[in-house]
């Protein structure tokens, strides 16, 4: 069953695409992955005019499309209904040279036939000003210019000019390139260095891979999910984004749409931590610099949001010319989540920054200097912990004492412990586990509702929420608890919707939830392991890698009922949650290995 959000990323770190099984890109937003979306068809209703390019391949009857083997290559093979067939290699550009990344904001496409002359329409239909502006188009020699108020951008190609200005039929009867760009010249043989980046891109993404540590089941699915998460770091400051999409809405005609181009603190440290536990250190060590050269030099308290280049704006507004994803509006632009206070921010900076302290392999870990700038966040947090905000589900229309929030804000204070003794402050270590010890008592007295039997979502409240599964992997309690081990029972019994979960049942500014929020499946997965129903947490988890797109890879949301997959894409939490799962489900190599002959 083909999906809406059958879609295939493209990015380099530094701008990022979405393509179509048949090869249009529908989405990319330019010059940088938070930028005017150029291409801007995924969120202008059905059948939109423009905010795309394609190739039209007529009386096309097949599509196939398929990353190159450990890579963010993209191949796509159109069939016409005579057997004539081409291939569209989509990249963008990653790799060395002149001893430093290269990363541009670019997009390269090769067209090839493979069989016969198929006949194709190239089609070029850019954008501005979020959908608001059709640039004008200019002729050169090798290249079309498109511009105007809202921006502009360039096609190198040696395809003829005339033909993709009138988006003229003909034959394809030799390979030819494109190279999205900025508005510049691209020196040289287009096919030359289109075949050139082509190449030593795939090289920079196999190499990656080669140096990441694997389960050993699921190895496909984790190294989609790994390369995805690298796409989504802005590598020129260490933000990452939560996904690559904004207003694509969590379930058909409800307003549940936001903006996911921005840097959540928590989302990103669970990104950080998964790419770190495959040996991916540098995205952390970038992330660790974002939040100690940027974040944390900006006034007043942590923001659970912040834009990729700190002190930017984040204000939220709705581009009124697109329609949206398949005509649900509004579409938003910025998000007035940074505006909320969303207490666990405190411990996700603390946490993402504790492994610099812990992590041998890094070669300038964490120091008291570092430590030192660390020590305002725990005490803020100390603070902020039995005081209200909007939890971690960002709930606009109330503010309560969340017990995730609190335990993540009692993770701040521990971990400065932690952190402490292994600089060798012991006596500052022993006061920073005093404080946590007392926090802790606290929050589990305050969540426990003991009429319902369980721990609840909010202090003195019956409702539940799934990032309660969570609590042992920060450290809070264990997984042994009988305090846990009822609040996953009752999270089952409450939660679960056709056999995934909600993140909660109660209704919110919106009404009740429709979908279920496919991390929270993930955490569920890993709480049934830690309490003994491994059977259980393995069948869930391979329910949930079934409802993967085309490509292996998963928004936010899902409908229980259909399949049918929501919410902003390619989500990182849902990403993060299956790599994490699989590595704690998964067989040892030894035992797989020797099991396997």
């Amino acid at each position: 069953m083909r999906q809406p959000l059958d879609l295939a990323p493209l990015g380099n770190g530094n701008v990022s695409a979405l393509v179509t099984p048949v090869g249009a890109v529908t989405w990319m937003c330019w010059p940088r992955m938070d930028g005017d979306p150029v291409f801007c068809a995924l969120l202008d209703g059905h059948e939109p005019e423009g905010g795309f390019t394609d190739v039209v391949l007529t009386r096309r009857v097949q599509s196939h499309q398929a990353y190159r083997r450990n890579t963010a290559v993209l191949e796509t093979v159109l069939t016409d209904s005579e057997g004539n067939s081409l291939r569209i290699t989509d990249h963008m550009p990653r790799l060395r040279r002149f001893g430093r990344m290269f990363r541009p904001p670019m997009l390269v496409r090769r067209i090839e036939p493979l069989h016969g002359r198929p006949r194709i329409r190239i089609r070029i239909r850019p954008r501005f000003a979020w959908g608001a502006e059709t640039p004008r188009v200019l002729s050169g020699s090798n290249h079309l210019s498109f511009s105007g108020a809202g921006g502009a951008m360039r096609v190198t190609t040696d395809a003829p000019l005339g033909f993709l200005v009138g988006e003229t039929e003909f034959a394809l009867d030799h390979p030819m390139a494109l190279i999205f760009s900025q508005d510049e010249t691209v020196n040289g043989s287009v096919v030359r260095l289109a075949r050139e980046f082509e190449e030593e891109t795939t090289d920079y993404w196999q190499n990656w891979v080669r140096g990441l540590a694997l389960p050993y089941e699921w190895q496909h699915a984790v190294i989609r999910a790994a390369i995805t998460l690298k796409l989504c770091a802005l590598e020129d400051t260490g933000g990452i984004v939560a996904a690559f999409t904004t207003s694509i809405p969590e379930a058909p005609h409800t307003e549940r749409n936001w903006d996911y181009r921005f840097c959540w603190l928590r989302d990103a440290y669970f990104t950080v931590m998964a790419l770190n536990r495959m040996g991916a250190t540098r995205t952390m060590e970038h992330y660790i610099a974002y939040i100690t050269s940027a974040v944390l030099e900006q006034p007043g308290p942590l923001r659970p949001v912040y834009p990729l280049v700190p002190n930017e704006p984040i204000h939220e507004w709705k581009a009124e010319a697109l329609a949206g994803f398949l005509g649900h509006g509004p579409v938003r632009v910025g998000n007035a989540a940074a505006l909320q206070v969303q207490n666990d921010v405190w411990g996700a900076a603390v946490m993402a920054a504790a492994m610099m302290f812990f992590d041998e392999r890094l070669p300038q870990p964490g120091d008291e200097a570092l430590y030192r700038r660390l020590v305002p966040l725990g005490e803020a947090a100390e603070a902020a912990a039995l005081t209200p905000d909007a939890g971690i589900w960002e709930y606009r229309g109330k503010a309560r004492i969340h017990t995730f929030s609190a335990a993540m804000c009692w993770a701040a204070v521990d971990r400065l412990g932690r952190i402490a003794r292994r600089l060798g402050l012991a006596d500052e270590a022993a006061d920073w586990h005093r404080r946590a010890d007392t926090l802790r008592e606290a929050i589990l007295e305050g969540a426990w509702n003991a009429e319902r039997g369980s721990l609840q979502e909010v202090f003195g409240g019956e409702g539940l929420d799934a990032a309660l599964l969570l609590l042992p992997e920060i450290g809070l309690l264990p997984p042994s608890d009988p305090r846990f081990v009822a609040t996953v029972e009752a999270i089952e019994r409450d939660l679960m919707r056709d056999g995934l979960l909600l993140r909660y049942s109660e209704a919110d500014d919106f009404g009740v939830p429709e979908t279920a929020f496919l991390v929270c499946s993930f955490w569920l997965v890993d709480a049934l392991e830690a309490i003994g129903r491994e059977a259980d947490a393995r069948a869930l988890f391979e329910r949930i890698l079934a409802l993967r797109n085309h490509v292996g890879l998963l928004a936010e949301d899902v409908d229980p009922r259909d399949g049918t997959l929501w919410g902003n894409f390619p989500q990182s939490y849902s990403q993060v949650g299956l790599i994490l799962s699989a590595m704690r489900l998964s067989r040892s190599w030894e035992e797989g290995f020797w099991r396997g002959w």
